[in-house]
């Protein structure tokens, strides 16, 4: 292998697809009932259907970015070994994550001035990331450098559409994303938003949608928009523990779009504790996001 593929836990990539890839995967922690947990692939310290039963149940999660010590940890025996790593970090638009990734690499360049060592600000969330951490891996498996890869997943970050609906506003409520007003009235009315990750890496509801079915339509119909090449496209969906609508997108984009390729897994933790339980999340190449 020609260099390490380093992304944190917020990609939401599965233990399956982080052994088949060979990439490595920093975990994120979250705090339930005043009791740490670290978000791994395999879900070792919480299954993520417990996870958000909790929610449901009233609990509330809280979270919290890597740090740089993190950061450095992981990374220093990567390079003692003398390995180069290219770093694919969580939205600086939604996490302090990527400026941890930063710092940590400008101090270990100096200590190791002769490896290469890079971090890219995916502006992605949750499969998002974890689509162009994909791409990128699928990129160093035909032979690309480091540099080539990093090159790539800079030139491409803005093509990775995110497109998503919650079924609780509750949640972005308590995250502050909409206020108290529109979640009582999106409530009261069924009222679901279609939100996205904009080019600047924050989340913004760009339409609205009367009940379920019609906002996980609007999510495909979104995609109908911008989607690149649609057949040979390789699709991911999260879910915050609503798997059949999971399952409901993925078929309405195969009979769309002839799409072959869909991986389907949990949001995890990290931002189901902020989207809730019933999220659904799209995630594809597109001409804009």
């Amino acid at each position: 292998m020609s260099f390490v593929l380093l992304t944190d836990s917020s990609a939401d990539l599965s233990a399956e697809m982080v052994r088949e890839l060979d990439i490595q995967v920093l975990p994120l922690t979250f705090t339930l009932n005043e009791t740490n947990y670290c978000n791994y692939p395999d879900n070792r310290d919480m299954d993520p259907h417990l996870f958000y039963e909790k929610l449901r149940a009233g609990e509330v999660a809280t979270t919290a970015a890597v740090n740089m010590a993190q950061y450095t940890e992981m990374l220093e025996p990567l390079l003692q070994a003398g390995q180069d790593v290219l770093v694919l970090a969580f939205s600086s638009g939604l996490s302090a994550t990527f400026q941890s990734s930063r710092l940590a690499v400008e101090e270990l360049l100096e200590k190791y001035p002769s490896r290469r060592l890079y971090t890219v600000d995916t502006l992605c969330a949750s499969m998002g990331q974890g689509l162009l951490v994909y791409l990128a891996a699928r990129k160093r498996q035909e032979g690309a450098s480091i540099e080539a890869v990093r090159d790539w997943a800079e030139a491409n970050k803005q093509s990775i559409c995110h497109k998503f609906t919650v079924d609780d506003l509750h949640f972005l409520k308590r995250g502050g994303r909409i206020s108290t007003t529109t979640a009582m009235v999106g409530s009261m009315l069924n009222i679901k938003p279609v939100l996205h990750v904009d080019k600047e890496g924050r989340l913004v509801s760009i339409a609205k949608a009367r009940g379920r079915q019609a906002s996980l339509k609007a999510l495909v119909d979104r995609m109908e928009q911008t989607a690149i090449d649609s057949g040979s496209l390789t699709v991911f969906i999260s879910h915050g523990d609503c798997p059949e609508d999971a399952q409901t997108v993925a078929g309405m984009v195969k009979d769309r779009f002839g799409v072959q390729e869909v991986y389907i897994n949990y949001v995890g933790p990290v931002i189901g504790a902020h989207s809730g339980p019933g999220t659904l999340a799209l995630f594809y190449m597109g001409t804009e996001r």
